[in-house]
């Protein structure tokens, strides 16, 4: 007689509603990135996720809880994605399809939307809250991450992790902004360079030249 203990499987109406939810925030996202928060109306995304204003008042009661559910659900999408570091051949490879993953593969629209997060939360002190206890536990995540770089020794080990941490926000951050507000922007074409100047910031120094050791090339490619 076989000990093993079968985890019971979700609901059904638990995944209904799970499901429900991830429409309701899909549509939501759709609007937002094509109106904006203030122009696009709760009638507007009922429309789009076809659903009556009763019912998706269920689910979330304002605007704000819509753009709540949408810093959050990106966080978890965040922190998932900085597996590939650790899954990867190297730091710097892993590093690269990180990068790659959210400043060049994100649509349009995904970036136009980050750029309207970032603005609400210079007007509404709850979004304000939210992000910020976001960007920090990114910041974290990624200062982990370089640590655990440096303690398997791809990357140099005297760095100041936070502030390296906080370059490669502001890096990412302005790759995304100019995406959003600039048509005639590549960032196919500028990654290669970003990966550039982060890799002379974290490689080790060549012990001749005293030059950062290595090349990126083949990350950035």
């Amino acid at each position: 007689m076989s000990d093993t203990v079968t985890e019971p499987a979700p609901s059904s109406a638990a995944q209904r509603q799970s499901d429900r939810r991830t429409e309701i925030l899909d549509a939501a996202e759709r609007c937002f990135a094509r109106s904006g928060f203030h122009r696009a109306s709760m009638q507007d995304i009922c429309g789009e996720a076809s659903m009556s204003p009763g019912n998706l008042y269920r689910y979330f009661p304002s605007k704000e809880a819509l753009i709540a559910g949408i810093c959050e659900r990106n966080r978890a999408e965040a922190v998932a994605s900085f597996a590939m570091v650790d899954e990867a051949p190297n730091f710097f490879e892993g590093l690269a399809g990180l990068a790659r993953h959210h400043l060049v593969d994100r649509t349009d629209a995904e970036v136009g939307l980050c750029a309207e997060i970032m603005a609400e939360s210079r007007r509404h002190p709850e979004i304000a809250k939210l992000y910020q206890t976001i960007e920090g536990d990114i910041k974290e995540r990624i200062a982990a991450m370089l640590r655990n770089g440096a303690k398997r020794g791809e990357i140099r080990s005297d760095v100041d992790f936070d502030a390296a941490a906080a370059v490669l926000m502001v890096l990412g951050d302005g790759m995304s902004w100019r995406r959003s507000v600039d048509p005639q922007f590549n960032a196919e074409s500028a990654l290669p360079l970003i990966l550039q100047m982060i890799h002379c910031l974290l490689a080790k120094q060549d012990n001749k030249t005293g030059n950062c050791a290595g090349t990126s090339e083949k990350a950035a490619s």
